[in-house]
């Protein structure tokens, strides 16, 4: 056979597998419907992919209790650095149990807002403000405060308006307004 011919029936074979490849299956559709449904349940603002995340239940009842849960509903973009479970349960249980109870959610507000930077900043940018700032960034929060970033290696270490020092475990879970970072203890604006 020659090469023309070859190539022609190499052509139209190419055309009839790719035709045939693009139809699914009424299973294939099912389960590809079944995946974008998924997909569309998904936690997708700040407020609700702290919700979903069982690690953060504290802190999503702290961000409920204080009100600025509304805040961060729609609003953003915002960075959010967010404490698990664990870093709460490393606090003096008399004290959160205090702020979560008291009548003057002032205090508490103050905690959760000092977690939050206005604009979306991932790990990447965040390791740049570093760099840019010759081993130290300064993230403003909407406390008014201010959070020194630095590296330890590749680890993105975080200082409260405290003194204290914690390590970003989980960085850039993404949300429809913004970026979570998920932090090994908790920020406090003083």
């Amino acid at each position: 056979m020659n090469t023309p011919i070859k190539l022609l029936i190499a052509s139209a074979a190419l055309v009839t597998v790719t035709a045939c490849s693009s139809e699914m299956s009424e299973e294939e559709q099912a389960i590809y419907d079944a995946r974008l449904a998924e997909e569309a349940k998904k936690p997708t603002n700040l407020t609700a992919v702290v919700q979903a995340n069982p690690d953060l239940s504290t802190a999503s009842t702290m961000v409920g209790i204080s009100g600025i849960g509304a805040e961060l509903k729609d609003e953003g973009p915002f960075t959010v650095f967010v404490a698990t479970n664990d870093a709460f349960n490393k606090m003096d249980q008399e004290r959160l149990s205090g702020l979560m109870s008291n009548e003057d959610k002032t205090e508490l507000a103050s905690i959760a807002r000092f977690g939050l930077v206005e604009g979306d900043m991932k790990a990447a940018d965040i390791a740049k403000a570093i760099a840019d700032g010759d081993g130290t960034a300064s993230l403003t929060t909407l406390e008014g405060g201010a959070i020194k970033a630095t590296l330890e290696g590749e680890k993105v270490v975080l200082e409260d308006g405290a003194g204290n020092k914690v390590n970003v475990i989980e960085a850039d879970v993404e949300s429809s307004n913004g970026t979570v970072h998920i932090i090994d203890g908790v920020l406090m604006p003083k």
